[in-house]
């Protein structure tokens, strides 16, 4: 069995999260430059056995698709490309930064640290996944 990893991606930056081996942990991996991310998830699955990508998926409150979501579509297509024996599952993401944001106050991580954008995205993609492992 291999691990379910995934993005939170971003104009700027894209948050990573990935399981464990069985698939029950949900723990973040890293944040990486969107620009670069093809070439660190090609790094990564060449380590590592990927069994699916989770990719946010940016709804409004009225549960149309954000303005975002425009963004994400041609990477799906460039994922999909670069990993076509890999299956792509999408998750709704809706509040995920604010509960990442929230969840570092409520660890007691000082004023300071939450100002790194880098983190919060690691943490959204955390969150992404664990919904998703939730919901299977």
């Amino acid at each position: 069995m291999g691990r379910i990893l995934a993005l939170d991606y971003g104009k700027k930056r894209t948050g990573i999260a990935v399981t464990d081996p069985l698939q029950i942990i949900a723990s973040g991996l890293n944040t990486v430059e969107t620009h670069s991310l093809l070439d660190f998830l090609k790094s990564y699955c060449s380590k590592e056995v990927v069994d699916r990508f989770v990719v946010g998926l940016p709804k409004q409150m009225n549960n149309l698709p954000s303005e975002s979501e425009q963004i994400i579509k041609p990477f799906l297509k460039r994922l999909n490309n670069a990993f076509p024996k890999i299956p792509i599952a999408r998750e709704d993401e809706r509040f995920t930064s604010k509960m990442a944001f929230q969840s570092m106050i409520d660890s007691g991580i000082k004023k300071k640290q939450r100002q790194n954008k880098a983190m919060v995205d690691e943490i959204s993609a955390t969150l992404i996944l664990q919904s998703y492992l939730n919901r299977k």
